[in-house]
């Protein structure tokens, strides 16, 4: 018996809530087999847009949103 047949014979004994459960596991464990694609950062995302913000952009936002905050 290879073990594939033996996983279902496994399976076949269970109650039908367990082999909801072990669907799932078997979903997740498929999930995490799959090769993962690196992430792109925030700023390799916005690359292509051609925003330029300098440090003093952020500086006068800042004092605009925090301005009438009140400690």
């Amino acid at each position: 018996m290879n073990l594939e047949q033996s996983l279902l014979e496994k399976v076949g004994q269970l109650p039908v809530d367990k082999k909801l459960e072990l669907l799932d596991f078997a979903e997740f464990l498929y999930q995490k087999s799959i090769p993962q694609r690196p992430s792109k950062s925030i700023k390799g995302l916005c690359a292509d847009l051609k925003v330029d913000i300098t440090e003093e952009d952020i500086k006068e936002l800042r004092k605009e949103m925090w301005g009438s905050f009140t400690e």
